[in-house]
């Protein structure tokens, strides 16, 4: 189906392209050397992607420490099955499916005003769990949690396609994505430190106030530091914002600001015939299996390995420090390569590997040992997917809307992967870790299949438009609207 629809959108942008001036010097663009360019982007990187990754961090951190609090009395405070600890996990992921439209949110209002009420709003709610006083106050929480983080980390991967070009994309996914295995890293360290002392607090109560609390404050600094576009950046010079509006010309056709309120509904449409983003979401899918189970289930993992419930959550947070190293490489790599798929690959091999292991073995050293390789797979491939998802679609609204509909589609692995580790099945979970390896070598089939379908779509757009060179002069940013369909656009594979 997305084959019939390129040449239509190709030939759409290219008449729209007669109304942009006919070259960047009648357009008033900035000229400027890769070294300013250089510099600009990594103040952009400074200032934005340290809070978001920050602000994904905490996000991650007040989703999955619920993990780290069933083993530190929550389970018995509140009468929490392992049934109901499921529902729990999937109560986030409904209204995380749910609310997944409010991702297209950030195009239509002011990007500043939109992060900070769902900052403030998941850190109230995340702090709030510590009063809670039976499983149904818990449900009814985790429910809001979802409302809110729904808009977040989906969001911001779609803010990041305002502010960075498509060969810089990747990276900057990996580094908000790898925020997830820190904050994992910290949850175990927290963790230890909270439940091993002796409070008039109930352990698990200290935990969610400790970690909810700081989310609550940094609500302050996104409204006020999040920049509706590059050119409002207040941290830019007049000179670097011109460099980010001559960016944002050759990345649509258009200024920053004029992309920021409104969408084509159009393109919406186009989205959900399109085989492509279908594929990219079905990739997602496996990837959430895992994703979404790994930091809630590994401290019991660890724990039915024999380890005390102490040291299991001490013990959770080297692999989730090896898996945010490997997310930030992997999408280095990818973006240098533009060869996305192939990572994906390589990604969802490891971590199938990892869990083969922690399936059939029963030493307690190697399968701890498997424990990084299935973290390391597991939290590269998310990012690597998120980077492909945006770099093939050709409009400002179509790569918002494929980043709902692979949501909608992959935040229902955790479904599957909240149901796959019942106690009963402890403490080697070989069901559960079957699972979790058949779809983490199903991803990595599927990134070869989408490479292949990429290429097939290359080669009829040469044919069609001829080769498109991939050299820029020094100084000239040649093309106009080049991530947008038209002659020139090309997928990354």
């Amino acid at each position: 189906m997305s084959q019939e629809k390129t040449p239509s959108n190709l030939e759409e942008a290219a008449e729209a392209a007669t109304l942009q001036p006919a070259s960047p010097r009648d357009a008033g663009l900035a000229h400027y050397t890769r070294d300013q360019e250089a510099r600009v982007v990594k103040k952009l990187d400074w200032n934005l992607m340290t809070l978001f990754f920050v602000l994904y961090m905490l996000a991650f951190l007040d989703r999955s420490n619920i993990g780290n609090a069933r083993i530190a009395g929550m389970a018995t405070d509140l009468d929490v099955s392992s049934v109901r600890y499921q529902w729990l996990l999937n109560m986030f992921y409904i209204t995380y499916v749910v609310f997944e439209f409010g991702v297209l949110m950030w195009k239509v209002f002011p990007p500043h005003i939109v992060g900070a009420i769902v900052v403030f709003g998941w850190g109230l709610i995340a702090t709030v769990q510590s009063a809670t006083v039976n499983w149904s106050g818990m449900m009814a929480l985790r429910f809001f949690l979802g409302a809110f983080e729904a808009c977040y980390g989906p969001g911001i991967i779609y803010l990041l396609s305002f502010f960075y070009l498509r060969h810089e994309i990747g990276f900057r996914c990996g580094i908000f994505a790898s925020a997830a295995p820190l904050a994992s890293t910290f949850a175990g360290c927290l963790a230890y430190g909270i439940t091993s002392g002796h409070t008039l607090l109930a352990n698990w109560r200290l935990l969610f106030l400790v970690e909810g609390l700081p989310t609550i404050a940094m609500s302050i600094f996104a409204f006020f530091f999040i920049p509706d576009s590059p050119e409002k950046a207040r941290f830019l010079t007049m000179e670097e914002k011109d460099i980010v509006r001559s960016r944002a010309v050759r990345q649509v056709g258009t200024d920053a600001s004029a992309r920021i309120g409104f969408v084509k509904l159009k393109d919406i449409a186009l989205v959900l015939v399109d085989a492509k983003a279908w594929m990219c979401g079905l990739m997602y899918f496996c990837g959430n299996v895992t994703y979404s189970s790994l930091p809630a289930f590994l401290p019991t993992i660890l724990q039915d390995m024999g380890y005390t419930a102490i040291n299991a959550q001490g013990l959770s947070a080297p692999p989730s420090f090896l898996a945010f190293l490997c997310a930030l490489i992997t999408t280095w790599i990818a973006d240098k390569t533009q060869q996305r798929c192939l990572v994906i690959f390589v990604t969802g091999v490891v971590g199938g590997v990892g869990y083969i292991i922690l399936a059939t073995v029963d030493t307690v050293g190697v399968r701890y040992f498997a424990t990084f390789l299935a973290s390391a797979g597991v939290f590269s491939t998310i990012p690597n997917i998120l980077g492909l998802t945006l770099n093939n679609q050709g409009s400002d609204t179509r790569r918002g809307m494929s980043i709902v509909l692979i949501n909608l589609i992959g935040q229902c692995g955790p479904f599957l992967g909240n149901t796959v580790y019942p106690t009963n099945e402890g403490p080697r979970y070989v069901k559960g870790m079957s699972i979790c390896a058949a779809f983490m070598f199903f991803s990595a089939v599927l990134a070869l299949a989408q490479r292949l379908l990429l290429m097939w779509e290359n080669s009829r757009l040469d044919r069609r438009y001829g080769p498109v060179s991939k050299d820029r002069v020094e100084g000239e940013p040649e093309d106009i609207a080049q991530e947008n369909y038209g002659p020139k656009f090309r997928y990354v594979l």
